[in-house]
């Protein structure tokens, strides 16, 4: 698996480091901003978003394949979380989650 970070459009935050999973995702990454792991990770103590490795089981049961790509935006004051995923027969997969509880908003082609 493979998380990496693409142009920002709203200043994402990339959380691979940023929850405390880094430890068990042996990937490299590139944070869109120093500061951005510190107020990810306050954001999930404060219980605001659910960690990277829930997110990437829901992403992973509906749409296998390898994540390319791992942001945290806030839009319209909703913290969401965007996952690309290369399929096993080349299509691009970007999924939109509610990173409260990790709901699928969106699927849809990149």
């Amino acid at each position: 698996m493979n998380i990496l970070t693409g142009l920002p459009r709203i200043r994402p935050l990339v959380l691979a480091l940023s929850v405390g999973i880094a430890a068990i995702l042996p990937v490299p990454v590139a944070l869109a901003d120093k500061s951005d792991h510190i107020e990810a990770r306050e954001l999930l103590r404060r219980g605001e978003i659910v960690p990277l490795a829930q997110i990437l089981e829901v992403v992973g049961h509906r749409v296998p394949g390898d994540v390319i790509e791992v942001e945290l935006e806030r839009d319209d004051g909703v913290w969401e979380y965007k996952v690309k995923v290369l399929t096993a027969t080349g299509r691009v997969r970007k999924l939109t989650l509610d990173a409260r509880n990790g709901a699928v908003l969106k699927i849809k082609d990149d």
